[in-house]
């Protein structure tokens, strides 16, 4: 799986790896994770055909467990050659994984989000996975902060 790239897409959204649907169909977040997503984009007036969407990794691990480390560094270059050939203006990491990506090992989701970073000449937002947001549910704090950041890229994508 390599991911969706619509022409000249101002927004990449960054997720972890593969689940089940994901590797059947052989794009990103078309299982319930991607229709919680699409919901979410359409609620803040964002377009889904024309985002860009990856994964930093490209297949998915084994029993559908957290990528590791080693498996994340062996395929991040094919995200930032990705990265360098979409060119978006912002770039949504989505979960912890897409975070280490971006910001490295240290960085804690919770501090990371809730700003714009400048980050490799373009924006740079983080926020919580789909999927985070449907484990703690509806009135969980990943959901919350999920659906605001989501907003904002709505708010930052029509204001630029």
């Amino acid at each position: 799986m390599v991911g969706d790239f619509p022409a000249n897409a101002r927004l990449l959204l960054v997720g972890e790896a593969p689940g089940a649907q994901e590797d059947l169909v052989g794009r990103p977040f078309v299982g319930k994770a991607g229709l919680l997503l699409d919901a979410l984009l359409a609620e803040a007036q964002v377009d889904r055909a024309s985002t860009a969407v990856a994964n930093v990794l490209k297949c998915r691990p084994p029993g559908n467990r957290a990528p590791t480390r080693a498996e994340a560094a062996r395929c991040s270059g094919w995200l930032d050659q990705q990265l360098a050939l979409l060119d978006p203006w912002l770039v949504v990491t989505l979960g912890g994984t897409a975070l280490a990506w971006a910001l490295g090992h240290g960085v804690r989701l919770r501090d990371a989000r809730g700003r714009i970073h400048d980050w490799r000449g373009r924006q740079l937002l983080v926020t919580y996975h789909p999927s985070a947001a449907i484990r703690f549910g509806p009135a969980g704090e990943p959901m919350a902060a999920l659906r605001a950041d989501l907003r904002r890229v709505g708010e930052l994508l029509c204001a630029s």
